[in-house]
């Protein structure tokens, strides 16, 4: 993929507006342009937000801990980033083509990829359990709102209606998987301990078993001692008595 006349320098200050004056700049952005520049942004700020991510995780701070998941989510971040950005634009184009706009994929693909700005945000809010997600899915919800305004020219109550009610089915369904989620994780860490306690505990009586059948064992021997002994004796015994027949 060719990647001249893109200016990577300019992708800070591209985010910097988009996230501090977003009605000023989907108002200027431009409609068309090809998908390269947008999505070379979107990757970045996929990459940034890997990389706040990863250190999230490597510090404790994040659900998924460990520096391994640190490394993969800079990774493969970025990757679903850029293939699911596609996705994301293809929905918000039938759902601005149902509210009235005349704007092509390319312009709908465009006001996403910008969006992204918000992915380092997002990112960060992510490790707030439940009311996190939901700040961002607003957030992000407010820079649709207008980029629907701005851009495809759609009333600020329409497209607040349409995308509130999105937005809130999401926050729904995002809270209830966290819920599902720690619960499930609860449920796994006791489960776990319970094992760990039937472990330890037959680990205990194999012990005890050990231990008395060596008691068994010791108590055996002697017994066996004790009747090799008592055979010894009696065979003495007949030994004296032979002697004594044989002298009478």
């Amino acid at each position: 993929m060719e990647t001249k006349g893109i200016d990577v320098a300019a992708i800070p200050q591209t985010a910097i507006k988009v996230i501090t004056a977003p009605q000023a700049f989907f108002r200027e952005m431009p409609k068309t342009g090809g998908f390269l520049d947008p999505l070379v942004f979107m990757v970045v700020m996929g990459v940034i937000g890997g990389l706040i991510q990863a250190v999230l995780m490597v510090v404790g701070l994040h659900p998924v801990a460990g520096l391994a998941a640190g490394l993969s989510s800079v990774i493969l971040i970025p990757i679903f980033v850029a293939i699911f950005g596609f996705v994301g634009a293809a929905i918000l184009f039938v759902i601005w083509k149902l509210m009235g706009s005349q704007e092509s994929y390319e312009t709908a693909y465009r006001c996403a990829a910008y969006a992204g700005a918000l992915t380092p945000i997002t990112t960060i809010l992510g490790i707030v359990p439940y009311v996190g997600s939901a700040i961002g899915l607003l957030i992000m919800t407010y820079y649709i709102v207008i980029a629907s305004v701005e851009v495809h020219k759609i009333p600020s109550q329409k497209a607040w209606l349409v995308f509130g009610i999105i937005a809130a089915v999401l926050i729904l369904f995002t809270i209830s998987a966290q819920f599902a989620a720690r619960r499930a994780v609860r449920q796994l860490e006791e489960t776990s301990r319970e094992m760990q306690k039937q472990a330890e505990e037959m680990k205990k009586q194999a012990e005890q078993a050990g231990k008395a059948a060596e008691q068994w064992q010791k108590e055996m021997q002697k017994q066996s001692e004790d009747a090799k002994k008592a055979a010894e004796e009696m065979q003495k015994q007949m030994e004296e008595m032979q002697k004594q027949m044989k002298k009478k």
